[in-house]
């Protein structure tokens, strides 16, 4: 991965402003890519995007709710305004939104977290996708989570079932996008140190660590190898 070039690549990048977002789009350029960072946040962006252009690499900073079928259009046209093309699509937003036992899960926070978990690639995909069929193929990755697979913690069935919907959606997108030549796949994390895990409590945290065998919290930085490969 030392030697990976992806000159000329231009890679979409979504919750660019921190965490995972934020360490593949600085490593998705020092491989060479021109970055699109999209985020509901602009300054949080504006940060991941300075850090790019320090590698050499251009970066455009397109603030995007990514539960708004409109702004996700809008990144993408912008993206293609911008560098012409768009070959890689990282599919890295979502959040839990809060934390809440089976019996006080609603509507409200089941569609929040479908929307932001799992319409938000859908979106952003299909968005994407002719622009890659055009210039001949392309690659989407989609963050997934361990939750996707072990049901989540406690008060966090809403997210585990949403991670698991896009585990499966990869699937189904990887078949169906093949005959255009576009590659999809799906990482799957487990505890990441992020500000996605700001509201754990601290012995909740600390026992999820112990249960790591490494002992320790993965890193934003551990998720960047398997990104790059794929």
């Amino acid at each position: 991965l030392d030697k990976l070039n992806l000159d000329g690549k231009v890679a979409v990048v979504t919750g660019a402003g921190r965490g995972i977002g934020r360490a593949i789009a600085l490593a998705l350029a020092e491989a060479g890519c021109d970055i699109v960072a999209a985020a509901r946040t602009r300054p949080q962006i504006e940060e991941t995007a300075e850090a790019v252009r320090a590698t050499g690499r251009r970066c455009l900073v397109v603030p995007t709710d990514i539960t708004n079928p409109a702004s996700v259009q809008a990144m993408a046209s912008a993206a293609v305004a911008e560098f012409g093309r768009i070959d890689i699509l990282l599919n890295n937003a979502g959040a839990m939104i809060r934390r809440a036992p089976f019996l006080e899960l609603d509507t409200e926070l089941y569609d929040a977290a479908m929307n932001l978990n799992v319409k938000s690639v859908i979106e952003a995909s299909q968005a994407a996708v002719p622009h890659m069929e055009k210039q001949g193929g392309g690659a989407i990755i989609n963050v997934g989570s361990i939750a996707g697979a072990d049901g989540g913690g406690p008060g966090s069935g809403h997210y585990a079932c949403a991670k698991a919907y896009v585990h499966n959606l990869t699937r189904h997108m990887a078949r169906d996008l093949a005959s255009r030549k576009i590659r999809v796949n799906a990482i799957s994390p487990g505890v990441i140190e992020t500000a996605f895990h700001a509201a754990t409590p601290p012995e909740r945290m600390e026992a999820m660590k112990k249960s790591v065998p490494l002992g320790r919290a993965g890193t934003p930085e551990d998720c960047v190898g398997p990104i790059l490969l794929l």
